[in-house]
């Protein structure tokens, strides 16, 4: 008897295919990942000294309300205008630019507001800005 001899055929893997899906995984996750960097604010804290600190003899105050009406020293201007608040700060600081300035908003004030009294603080030069709030009631 005469038996056939099959001839086997070499079994490829193509790997093609696989190569593929690991370079689109690598891919996919180079691209999904989320590289953050901490970023850190530097904050020069004062330091304390043994001897009390001392108060400034003269202080201006810019008073904002609500309704964003300017007053200097509890005394109110006649507009909301950056030259009539500029006009009275040079007066009442009698151009001492050196003097602290205050500036009081109320917590509902336009940013505006503060904004237009900073911008009148810088124009005359003054260099010791402080800002707080506080609520002001208005006046009927």
């Amino acid at each position: 008897m005469k038996f056939a001899r099959h001839t086997r055929n070499e079994v490829e893997v193509n790997l093609t295919p696989l190569i593929d899906v690991v370079f689109l995984l690598l891919i996919f996750f180079m691209v999904s990942t989320t590289f953050t960097k901490d970023t850190q604010l530097s904050i020069d804290l004062p330091e304390a000294s043994g001897a009390p600190g001392t108060l400034a003899e003269r202080t201006l105050e810019i008073s904002i309300t609500r309704s964003g009406e300017f007053a200097i020293n509890e005394v109110a201007l006649i507009n909301n205008q950056l030259k009539t608040l500029i006009n009275a700060l040079q007066k009442v600081s009698e151009g001492d630019n050196t003097l602290p300035l205050i500036i009081t908003a109320d917590s509902a004030t336009p940013h505006q507001s503060v904004v237009t009294a900073m911008d009148a603080a810088g124009q005359l030069g003054f260099s010791h800005l402080s800002i707080t709030t506080k609520n002001f009631r208005e006046q009927n």
